[in-house]
C-alpha cells in the first residue's frame, strides 16, 4: 500500500506540479494543505494524524509535536530547503523519524539573489522604481560597489559562490568563519575586523545557539557609516531590534533582508518604515527551475524510503541503526 504524504510547503502550487505527480506514480496518496505552510507547532498536530510523509517549509516540528500521537503514522519529513532549526532532530531520531533535505541546491539561486539584493540596496533600485511608479522623477544617489570590499559572514557553499560573482566587480573578499576552508581570493579574518573593514556584510551563517544573535548593537556599531548588511541566513541572526536603531540613527547606511525573526513580517514591524531597509518575503531561493528541482528532490526522498532505500540526502543518517526506525529498510 502506497503512503499518505502531505503536503505543506508553500511553493508546491507553483513549482511542485511534477513532484506530486512523481509521488502519485509511485503509489503514494498526495493531499496538499489548504492553505499551504509553514505551520508552528501548534498547528501540526490537527494535521498530521494518518501521514507516512510530509513535504514541508521551516514547519515548528518540535520535540512535542513528534511525540505527540497525532504524529505517530510519521516517517519522514522531507524539508523543502536546506535549513532544519525548526525540526528537533535528536526527538526525531529517537522517535524513528527520518529527516532529509536538500542541501547544495540553492547555493546558485540564493548567490544571485545576494548579488541582486547587494546592488539593489547599495544602487537604490527599489526607491528609484517606487519613485517613478508614484509620478516623480528624482534621482537618488547610490553607493559604489566595483573595488569595495565585501565581508563574508559564513564562508561556506553559498559565501564562497557570492565571492565568486562578486569578483567581477574587483571586489576584495573577507570572511569570518569558524571553520574556514582555503579559497582562493579571500581573506579569512575575525568577526571584528571583518565588521570595521567591510564595505558589504552578507550573512551566510545557519541558526545556531552560537549564531543567534551574532550581529547585535555592539557588532553594528563596529560597522563603517558607510556599509550595507545584508542577511540571506536566518533572521534571528541579526537583533532587529538593534539593526532598526542602526538605520535610523546612521550607524550603517543600509540593509537588504530576505529573512526575519518571524514570518511572515508583521504589518507594524519597525523595519517597515527603517531608513535604507530593503525589505523581501525570504525569496532568495524562488528561481524556478532550481524550485522545481528541489521539489522533485523531496519528492524523490519519500519515494526512495517507502521504498525500503535511504534517501540521498539525510540529516539524521544516525536514524537508520535507530530500533525505533518506523520506516522498513530493504
Amino acid at each position: 500500500m502506497g503512503w499518505n504524504v502531505l503536503v505543506s510547503c508553500r511553493v508546491f502550487d507553483s513549482v511542485g506540479v511534477h513532484a506530486i505527480q512523481m509521488l502519485r506514480e509511485a503509489g503514494c496518496t498526495v493531499t496538499v494543505a489548504d492553505p499551504l505552510g509553514p505551520f508552528t507547532a501548534a498547528q501540526l498536530p490537527a494535521l498530521l494524524p494518518g501521514y507516512d510523509a510530509v513535504i514541508c517549509d521551516p514547519d515548528g516540528y518540535s520535540g512535542e509535536v513528534l511525540k505527540s500521537p497525532q504524529a505517530g503514522s510519521l516517517k519522514i519529513i522531507s524539508r523543502w530547503g536546506v535549513g532544519y532549526d525548526s525540526i528537533d532532530i535528536a526527538t526525531a531520531t529517537q522517535e524513528g523519524i527520518v529527516v532529509a533535505f536538500t542541501p547544495g541546491m540553492l547555493d546558485n539561486a540564493v548567490a544571485d539573489w545576494t548579488v541582486a539584493a547587494l546592488l539593489g540596496v547599495a544602487r537604490r533600485v527599489a526607491w528609484g522604481y517606487e519613485a517613478v511608479r508614484l509620478g516623480r522623477w528624482k534621482s537618488g544617489w547610490g553607493s559604489d560597489v566595483f573595488g569595495k570590499t565585501l565581508g563574508l559572514v559564513g564562508c561556506g557553499r553559498i559565501g564562497r559562490a557570492v565571492a565568486r560573482r562578486m569578483s567581477g566587480f574587483d571586489m576584495k573578499v573577507l570572511a569570518f568563519d569558524p571553520n574556514p576552508l582555503s579559497s582562493p581570493g579571500i581573506e579569512h579574518v575575525g568577526l571584528d575586523e571583518l565588521l570595521e573593514r567591510g564595505d558589504f556584510v552578507s550573512l551566510h551563517v545557519a541558526l545556531t545557539p552560537s549564531t543567534r544573535g551574532l550581529i547585535g548593537r555592539a557588532q553594528l556599531r563596529l560597522m563603517k557609516p558607510t556599509a550595507y548588511l545584508i542577511n540571506t541566513a536566518r533572521g534571528p541572526v541579526v537583533d532587529e531590534n538593534a539593526l532598526v536603531e542602526a538605520l535610523n540613527e546612521g550607524w550603517i547606511a543600509g540593509a537588504a533582508l530576505d529573512v526575519f525573526s518571524v514570518e511572515p513580517l508583521s504589518g507594524d514591524h519597525p523595519l517597515r518604515t527603517a531608513r535604507n531597509a530593503l525589505l523581501t518575503p525570504h525569496q532568495a531561493a524562488f528561481a524556478r527551475d532550481t524550485g522545481e528541482s528541489l521539489s522533485d528532490a523531496t519528492a524523490q526522498a519519500i519515494i526512495d524510503l517507502s521504498q525500503g532505500k535511504r534517501p540521498a540526502m539525510v540529516v539524521n543518517p544516525e536514524v537508520f541503526s535507530a530500533p525505533s526506525l518506523r520506516a522498513r529498510m530493504a
